[in-house]
């Protein structure tokens, strides 16, 4: 009788062994994720008060042991951003913090609980909600005013210099930053459409149809002219038009001038199929290059966001990378050379490149 329940008992044995070992596995890699994902510097949540609204914000800071920092103000590319870009951004506070310099973000107006809509604002209005937060962060003991400067990507090129308009900044981190909305939103249509491999019949309509849109922007055309000419949304929103329509002439070219004698780096994405990065650069060295306070910097392998091209177009190697690998997201050198950019504004005679 003894022998005939043995197999039962080992079958059973063996299923709760492996029932521990998958357990362990998963506790292990659970580990690695926590890891990995566990910053060296400390989040904040703040509140800064604007002109009647509220901003919602994370002030990240460094664990140096200092009483003061310098600061990094985060300036949001397009879309409905929270504070920490779903923790996009915590690989750059932490390199920042590394350097000495503390980080502050907020939600868009209508993220995460936030007050207001984004798609109402202007990017004259996005300026002053960005200047307020400088004025914020002066006012803080902790924060070294003299050494606050401005971190944007994408959409913020237009933002950037309309800040160190209103207020001095120390410095400026720019990535991806558009020029000109019409010529971004064109040659943005034509690498989508390259890469996607479209029939020069199918290229022709798409240029018709953003011909008519701009024409339509141009007589300020309501969203109901907008969805009747053009044979329904296609995506659009009331919302959206309304923000394209407030925004579309945007042109950053002469802003940039309230830039000259501020150090800049600039960093570019050689996949970069939103924005054309060979025009930003061009602008920016007319503008800003005689100045001598502009840095250049170049990522062969990156994509928009300065995320490696080769993990981004997996969603697969983008989820693992995220999750057990998080800093690797970026182009190599990327983090490195932010962190280096901050450290030389402390050394005298720093010159561009």
């Amino acid at each position: 009788m003894r022998s005939g329940n043995r197999p039962p008992r080992r079958r059973l044995r063996t299923a709760v062994w492996s029932l521990v070992a998958v357990l362990l596995v998963a506790a292990g890699l659970g580990g690695v994720v926590l890891w990995q994902n566990s910053y060296d510097m400390d989040e904040h949540r703040v509140v800064i008060r604007q002109g009647g609204h509220t901003l919602s914000g994370v002030l990240s800071t460094p664990r140096d042991g200092r009483t003061r920092h310098g600061l990094v103000v985060f300036v949001h590319g397009d879309g409905p951003v929270d504070a920490t870009h779903e923790g996009g951004y915590e690989p750059m506070w932490e390199a920042y913090a590394r350097s000495g310099y503390a980080s502050l973000s907020w939600d868009k107006p209508g993220v995460g609980g936030t007050p207001g809509d984004w798609l109402g604002q202007s990017m004259d209005d996005r300026a002053d909600e960005a200047a307020a937060a400088v004025a914020w962060a002066r006012s803080r003991p902790d924060i070294d005013s003299g050494r606050i400067g401005l971190w944007g990507a994408s959409q913020a090129g237009w933002v950037l210099p309309k800040i160190a308009a209103r207020t001095p900044v120390a410095f400026v981190i720019a990535l991806s930053p558009a020029i000109n909305w019409l010529r971004q939103g064109r040659f943005n249509l034509l690498a989508e459409l390259s890469a996607q491999g479209a029939t020069p019949g199918r290229v022709q309509r798409e240029t018709v149809r953003s011909d008519t849109t701009r024409r339509l922007l141009e007589r300020r055309a309501t969203f109901e002219e907008y969805v009747r000419t053009m044979g329904g949304p296609d995506g659009m929103t009331a919302g959206r038009w309304g923000f394209i329509a407030r925004n579309y002439t945007a042109d950053a070219t002469a802003d940039l001038r309230a830039l000259r004698g501020i150090p800049v780096l600039l960093a570019l994405a050689g996949q970069d199929v939103n924005v054309d990065t060979a025009d930003t650069e061009s602008v920016y060295r007319t503008v800003l290059a005689p100045a001598g306070r502009l840095t250049v910097q170049h990522y062969a392998d990156a994509n928009h966001s300065l995320v490696k091209h080769s993990v981004e177009e997996s969603d697969l190697r983008i989820t693992l990378t995220a999750l057990f690998a998080p800093r690797s997201l970026f182009a190599d050198g990327f983090l490195d050379h932010q962190r280096r950019f901050l450290r030389e504004l402390r050394a005298p005679g720093a010159t561009a490149r």
